[in-house]
């Protein structure tokens, strides 16, 4: 694509609009949607919401996995022609498991000026509030949706040592859970963040087994969108031994707050951590008693 004669090269700007909560659209992505020529929307009845009241409406383009090779001679006539285009996906940071790389990558190849406009991010915003490492992470996206191939890529991923991150539609996440709690174990930590920055925000953190019963004893977690999130490998055999820990609690401290010390460590429930501090502290009671018998 040759630069058109006279004339600088537009700039394609990739923006991330809000995950949920419309207040997240920052300042900056509102001033260019009110202003920008082009407007590439994976669906623009969406993005429609976010654009605010202009005097000259914009030329749409939509663009998504099915079309995006066929819209790319048009929107890079138009930026080799002067005019900024805005890519936008329907929710997020676009390309992050959003169409738009062929757009990026043909920019660039034609010597086109590529600038992101920052914002939301599901899955970074989720890994925030997650609790599990974040200085290293895998971002897999959405995994295969059928169970065979789906349990072939956990095992792949099983001894990978960082946080992985998956978008799960919420209506698989039970068969999502049950598959990875088979294949990268029970006791695995994880968590999940559903409908994040809306009306029913969930944020979860428990062992893979745990977050499985959850799930399936409350279909209201089976709506929305859901990122979850795996501990590593490295990060599991580094999980304290929570029965050595049980030990160390019930020797030292009153069972009520070894039990709650132990849930908030472990991920337990607060009845399953007392079970356990009672187990611990069994041996001794007997021992006392027999000791002090006659």
């Amino acid at each position: 694509m040759e630069k058109k004669a006279g004339g600088a090269y537009g700039t394609l700007w990739v923006v991330a609009t809000p995950i949920g909560n419309l207040g997240d659209q920052t300042p900056r992505a509102r001033d260019l949607l009110q202003r920008v020529p082009i407007i590439a929307a994976e669906d623009t009845r969406v993005t429609r919401r976010l654009v605010p009241r202009r005097c000259a409406e914009p030329r749409w383009f939509s663009i998504n996995e099915h079309n995006e090779i066929k819209q790319l001679p048009a929107l890079l006539d138009a930026l080799c022609d002067g005019q900024d285009v805005a890519l936008v996906s329907d929710a997020g940071t676009p390309l992050v498991s959003d169409p738009g790389y062929r757009l990026v990558v043909a920019a660039h190849e034609a010597g086109v000026r590529v600038s992101p406009l920052p914002g939301p991010c599901a899955a970074i915003a989720a890994l925030s509030v997650a609790g599990l490492a974040s200085d290293r992470f895998w971002f897999e996206g959405f995994l295969p949706a059928r169970s065979s191939a789906r349990r072939s890529r956990l095992a792949a991923l099983k001894e990978v040592p960082v946080t992985l991150i998956f978008h799960v539609p919420a209506r698989d996440l039970v068969d999502v859970l049950q598959d990875a709690s088979a294949v990268m174990g029970a006791a695995r930590h994880a968590a999940m963040a559903r409908e994040l920055t809306k009306l029913h925000e969930t944020v979860i953190r428990k062992p893979l087994a745990s977050l499985l019963a959850l799930c399936r004893s409350q279909p209201e977690q089976s709506r929305g969108e859901v990122v979850l999130m795996i501990a590593g490998s490295d990060q599991r055999r580094s999980t304290i031994d929570a029965d050595a820990l049980a030990d160390e609690l019930a020797a030292e401290l009153p069972p009520s707050r070894a039990a709650g010390i132990l849930a908030r460590l472990t991920g337990l429930s607060r009845k399953q951590a007392w079970a356990v501090i009672e187990r611990c502290r069994q041996p001794e009671s007997e021992g006392d008693t027999l000791t002090g018998s006659p």
